[in-house]
C-alpha cells in the first residue's frame, strides 16, 4: 500500500524599497534673533504657506545661565506667528542623566505630545543637550510612528556629534540607551551661542568627540587641534566654531558614506574610547560627564594600541598631553574599581559594548594618527598594564 506524503509548497517573495533620509544641519548664531530666519526656513520647508503647531522642550539647566531664552523665543514665535504657532509655552525637562534614567520623564513628555494634539504635521523641537536630544527623540519617533524633530543642541558634545546623529534612547536595566530607535531628525540647528553659556567644564568635556574624530578619521585635523589648542583652551569662539562644524562634518560622513547608518553589524566605527568610557560613567553614577569618560578612554586605548604594536611608541603621549591641554584630567579613581572576584570592574565595559549591539566584539584602536582599524580580540593583561601606565603618568 502506497501512502500519500501530504506536499508543502513555500514561496518567498521578497519585499525591498528603498527610503532616503536627508536633513539640514545648520550653523548659525543667535537663532531667535527676529531676522535670523533659519528656524522659519526650517519648519516651512515642506509647506511653505501653513501654519505650523510647534512645541518646545527645554533643558532645565540652560535657563539658569541663558535667562532671557523662553523670552527670546516667545518673541521669535509672535514675529512669525502667521506660520508658527506655539501650542503652550516651553516645557523645562531635567538635563543629564537624569531623564534618560527614569521613564517617569519620558511619559510625562508623551503626555504633553497627546494633551496638546501634535501629530505627525507638527514639530517638536528639543532644546538642549545630548541626553535631552536623545529623550525628546525618543517621544518624538514613537508618538504616532513618528512626529517631525528638530534639534537645538546647546553643548559642545551635542553639537558636534550625537545632536547630528540618527540615534535616540534613554537607559533601562541599568543599560546605557536599553530603549532606543534609529530616527533621522527633520532637522539640526547649532547656534554658537549656546556655547558661550555653557560652563568651563562643559566647553571642555565636549572637545573629547573632536580628538576621537581626528585621530581615527583626520590627521590635519588633529594637528589643527593641536596648533589651536591654546585658543581652545580659551573657548575663543572663533576656533570653537571651527573646532564644531569639522567634528560635525566628519561625523555626518560616517553616517551617510560608512555603508552602516543604523549599526545592523557588529562594530560601531565611531566609538574609540568608548568601551571603557560608557563603563565608567556607570561607575562613577555619571558624575564624570560622558566626554571626560571618553577622554580617558581614548588615552586608555591609545597605550593599548601602542602595547599591542599597532601605534608608534611616543604618539600615545602627544595625545595624552593635547587632551591634558584642553583640559582633561586622564584618571579616575573608578578605574581601579575592583568586582567580588578581585577583577577590575572596568573589564566588564567589553561584555557591556560588544551586547549592546551583538554579534562579535568589535573595538576600534589606533593604527596612526588619523586611521583607526578595528579589532575583535582585546587582551585585558594589556588593558592592565594601559591603565597602570595612566596611573603613573598622574604622579
Amino acid at each position: 500500500m502506497i501512502t500519500q506524503t501530504n506536499i508543502i509548497n513555500n514561496e518567498i517573495h521578497w519585499q525591498k524599497f528603498e527610503v532616503p533620509y536627508e536633513f539640514p544641519v545648520c550653523f548659525t548664531e543667535n537663532v531667535f534673533n527676529k531676522n535670523n530666519k533659519i528656524l522659519l526656513d526650517v519648519i516651512l520647508r515642506k509647506e511653505k504657506d501653513k501654519r505650523h503647531n510647534v512645541i518646545f522642550f527645554i533643558d532645565e539647566g540652560i535657563t539658569k545661565h541663558y535667562e532671557g531664552l523662553i523670552t527670546e523665543l516667545k518673541q521669535y514665535i509672535n514675529e512669525y506667528h502667521k506660520y508658527l504657532h506655539l501650542v503652550t509655552n516651553p516645557i523645562l525637562v531635567p538635563g543629564g542623566e537624569k531623564i534618560k534614567s527614569d521613564l517617569y520623564f519620558v511619559e510625562q513628555i508623551q503626555e504633553s505630545i497627546n494633551k496638546f494634539n501634535i501629530d505627525r504635521h507638527s514639530y517638536v523641537v528639543a532644546i538642549g543637550g545630548g541626553a535631552v536630544l536623545d529623550a525628546i527623540g525618543l517621544v518624538a519617533a514613537t508618538s504616532h510612528r513618528g512626529i517631525r524633530h528638530i534639534r537645538m543642541p546647546t553643548t559642545v558634545l551635542s553639537q558636534n556629534d550625537s545632536g547630528v546623529g540618527v540615534k535616540n534612547g534613554v537607559n533601562l536595566f541599568g543599560s546605557k540607551n536599553y530603549i532606543g530607535t534609529f530616527a533621522p531628525p527633520f532637522a539640526v540647528i547649532n547656534d554658537i551661542n549656546f556655547i558661550s553659556k555653557l560652563s568651563e567644564r562643559d566647553k571642555i568635556a565636549g572637545m573629547a568627540e573632536a580628538v576621537k574624530v581626528a585621530l581615527i578619521r583626520d590627521k590635519t585635523f588633529f594637528n589643527w587641534l593641536e596648533l589651536n589648542s591654546e585658543k581652545l583652551a580659551l573657548f575663543e569662539k572663533n576656533e570653537m566654531s571651527q573646532m564644531i562644524r569639522r567634528c560635525a562634518e566628519l561625523h555626518m560622513h560616517q553616517i551617510s558614506n560608512g555603508g552602516d547608518p543604523f549599526e545592523m553589524g557588529s562594530a560601531r566605527p565611531l566609538d574609540f574610547g568608548h568601551w571603557s568610557a560608557h563603563k565608567l560613567e556607570s561607575m562613577t553614577n555619571y558624575r564624570l560627564r560622558h566626554g571626560e569618560a571618553v577622554a580617558i578612554g581614548i588615552a586608555l586605548d591609545a597605550r593599548y594600541s601602542v602595547l599591542a604594536g599597532m601605534l608608534d611608541k611616543g604618539l600615545e603621549e602627544r595625545i595624552c598631553c593635547l587632551l591634558e591641554y584642553l583640559g582633561f584630567k586622564l584618571w579616575n579613581v573608578a578605574i581601579e574599581k575592583t568586582n567580588k572576584d578581585k577583577g577590575l570592574e572596568l573589564i566588564k565595559g567589553l561584555k557591556d559594548f560588544q551586547e549592546h549591539l551583538g554579534g562579535e566584539l568589535t573595538i576600534t584602536l589606533l593604527k596612526n594618527i588619523g586611521v583607526g582599524f578595528e579589532v575583535h580580540e582585546i587582551n585585558t593583561s594589556l588593558v592592565q598594564e594601559s591603565i597602570q601606565w595612566l596611573k603613573e603618568r598622574q604622579r
